[in-house]
């Protein structure tokens, strides 16, 4: 997703980030301009969290960091994760029998 990044200061010196929105397979998705990852400390592999506070705003913070084996590339273990997701409930009824 090659998106452009807009960053606006508004009054009270609050950075925003604005991004399209993309498909990425089934799902959509939102690239991270580099500098915002590199403030969050965020590389590939990292997981966020999505959180909706009381008056319906979300944030999203880092929760935790991603300890792979040097031997596991995380585009592996991405695309691992895709077709889990994808064939889930293929798995849980194969689980059930």
């Amino acid at each position: 997703m090659n998106g452009v990044v807009k960053v606006t200061k508004d009054q009270s010196k609050v950075k925003r980030y604005s991004r399209k929105i993309g498909r990425m397979g089934n799902s959509l998705g939102v690239s991270l301009p580099k500098a915002l990852a590199d403030k969050m400390n965020i590389s590939q592999g990292d997981e966020i969290e999505f959180i909706e506070n009381e008056r319906g705003e979300v944030v999203f913070r880092k929760s935790r960091a991603a300890l792979l084996n040097e031997q596991i590339r995380p585009e592996v273990l991405e695309a691992f994760f895709d077709v889990f997701e994808e064939d889930q409930g293929i798995l849980e009824d194969l689980r059930d029998r």
